[in-house]
């Protein structure tokens, strides 16, 4: 997992720079809401569900 300051290798495949970039980007997203006290829609075990952006950083591996 990329962490926010972290730069995508140009050794890789297109595809797997498209999805480090989406990630990035989506990790981005989620601590820009968290600092809002927002909310994000994800899907949960085929459930969608609005869940707290914080609620869902703590989730994620540390980096």
């Amino acid at each position: 997992m990329l962490n926010k300051t972290e730069k995508i290798p140009n050794n890789i495949s297109f595809s797997e720079k498209v999805r480090l970039g989406v990630q990035k980007a989506l990790i981005k997203l989620a601590h820009e809401t968290a600092e809002k006290n927002g909310t994000l829609v994800v899907k949960v075990n085929g459930e969608i569900k609005e869940v707290s952006a914080k609620e869902l950083l703590s989730t994620l591996p540390k980096e």
